[in-house]
C-alpha cells in the first residue's frame, strides 16, 4: 500500500479471475478480426489503404488496455474519492461538443471533439460517469432512498441534464440508452416500485414525442416495421443486414467473403458489423458470440452478487451496472443487424469501429476485473 488516498495494490496471479480475462481477450480478438473483415474494402476505397479503420482502431485498443491495466490495480476507494472531478470533466467535455473549433459536426450531429487528429466522443465517457457516479451516489443513500426529494432527485437531475445534452447533440438513441441504463440502476438500488413506475410512464411519453417530431426517427421506425415499402431507400440498410445475416446459413461463407460489406451494407464496419460477422461465420458463428456475451452477463452480475451478499451496496451497483452497460448495448446492437428492433446507432462492444467506445469499453473491463479479484469475508471485502 502507498497511501490511503491513491493506492496501486500488487495483485498475486492466482487472485485475477482468469476466466474473465480469458473471456475479454476472446471478444477482443473475435471483434478485430472482425472489424478488418468488415473496413478493408470500404478503407481501401475511401482512403486508399485497406488497414486503415484496422490500425486505428489497434491505436485505441493499446490506450483502452493501458487504462483497463491501471484501473484493475488502482483502489476503488481512491476511484469513488475522485469521482466528483470526473463528473465534472466529463460534463465540461460534453459542452465542448457545442463550442465551434473543438466540436466536430457529421451529417448534422455534434457528438464528437478533435483531439491530436483524433476524435473523441464524450457521450460514451457519458456512460462510465454516470454509472460510477450512480453507483456511488445511490450506495451512500442506501438507508434513505423513501426521501425521494433528498435522496433520488438530485441524482435524477444529474441524469437528466447529461441526458439532455447528447440529446442535444443530435443522438436520441445514445440519450435513451443512458437513462435507460440509468433507471435500471435506480430499479436495482432499491427504490420503491411506485416511484420507478410514476418515472418510466413520465419519460414514456415525452421519448414517444421527441421520436414523432423528428423525420429521420419516424423514417426508422417505418424501415423497422416495413422496410419492403422503400427497399431502395429507408428500408435499404434493414434489409441489407438481414440479407448479410440469412445468407450466412449455418457455417458462413467464410472469413473475408462475405459480399454485403462491398458496398452493399452501409456502415459495414460500425453499426452493423454483426451482419457482416453473421454472413461470414454463419449461424454457428453468431451462437459462439452471443454466447461469449451471455458469458459475460453471467460473470459480472456473479460478481455483483457476491458484493450484494457481502453487503457492499457500492460494489453491487458498480458490478451490475457496468455488466449492464456492455451486454445490454451488445444486445441492442445485435437485435438492430437481426431487424428484431429499430436501427440505433449504438456499436458492438469490443467490435464495432470507434476510439471512444472501445477505450471506455475496456477500461468498463479494467474495473470489472477490479471488483471480480475481491474476496468476500464476515460482511466485508479484502485483497
Amino acid at each position: 500500500m502507498m497511501s490511503d488516498r491513491f493506492t496501486i495494490e500488487r495483485i498475486h496471479r492466482e487472485d485475477d479471475d482468469l476466466g474473465l480475462v480469458l473471456l475479454f481477450i476472446l471478444l477482443l480478438g473475435i471483434g478485430l478480426v472482425s472489424l478488418f473483415s468488415a473496413s478493408y474494402y470500404y478503407g481501401g476505397k475511401r482512403f486508399d489503404e485497406p488497414f486503415y479503420f484496422f490500425t486505428r482502431q489497434l491505436i485505441f485498443v493499446g490506450a483502452g488496455i493501458l487504462l483497463a491495466f491501471l484501473v484493475s490495480r488502482v483502489s476503488l476507494d481512491f476511484i469513488r474519492s475522485h469521482l466528483a472531478l470526473f463528473l465534472g470533466l466529463t460534463f465540461v467535455l460534453m459542452l465542448a461538443t457545442f463550442v465551434p473549433g473543438l466540436k466536430r459536426s457529421v451529417m448534422g450531429a455534434n457528438r464528437w471533439l478533435i483531439v491530436g487528429g483524433f476524435s473523441f466522443q464524450p457521450s460514451e465517457l457519458t456512460k462510465l460517469a454516470l454509472v460510477l457516479y450512480l453507483s456511488s451516489i445511490l450506495s451512500k443513500k442506501a438507508d434513505r432512498l423513501d426521501d425521494v426529494i433528498n435522496s433520488v432527485v438530485p441524482p435524477l437531475i444529474v441524469v437528466i441534464v447529461f441526458s439532455a445534452l447528447i440529446y442535444l447533440q443530435n443522438d436520441f438513441s445514445t440519450a435513451l440508452f443512458v437513462m435507460l441504463m440509468s433507471l435500471v440502476l435506480f430499479f436495482v438500488a432499491g427504490i420503491k416500485i411506485r416511484y420507478f413506475v410514476l418515472l418510466f410512464l413520465l419519460i414514456l411519453p415525452m421519448a414517444a414525442m421527441l421520436i414523432f417530431t423528428k423525420e429521420h426517427r419516424v423514417q426508422r421506425l417505418i424501415a423497422f416495421i416495413d422496410p419492403d415499402s422503400d427497399p431502395i431507400g429507408i428500408g435499404y440498410q434493414v434489409l441489407a443486414a438481414r440479407e448479410a445475416i440469412v445468407t450466412g446459413r449455418i457455417w458462413g461463407k467464410g472469413f473475408g467473403q462475405g459480399a454485403e460489406k462491398l458496398g452493399g451494407l452501409p456502415e459495414a464496419h460500425s453499426d452493423f458489423i454483426f451482419a457482416v460477422y453473421a454472413e461470414e461465420l454463419g449461424f454457428v458463428g453468431v451462437l459462439f458470440v452471443v454466447g461469449l456475451f451471455f458469458a459475460l452477463a453471467l460473470k459480472g452480475y456473479a460478481i455483483a452478487l457476491r458484493y450484494e451478499q457481502s453487503q457492499d451496496k457500492f460494489g453491487f451497483l458498480l458490478a451490475f451496472g457496468l455488466t449492464s452497460c456492455l451486454v445490454f448495448q451488445a444486445f441492442i446492437n445485435i437485435a438492430v443487424a437481426s431487424g428484431l428492433l429499430p436501427a440505433t446507432g449504438l456499436p458492438l462492444p469490443f467490435f464495432s469501429h470507434g476510439g471512444s467506445s472501445m477505450v471506455v469499453s475496456l477500461v468498463m473491463v479494467g474495473l470489472l476485473l477490479n471488483l471480480g479479484r475481491r474476496r468476500a469475508r464476515n460482511g466485508g471485502l479484502y485483497e
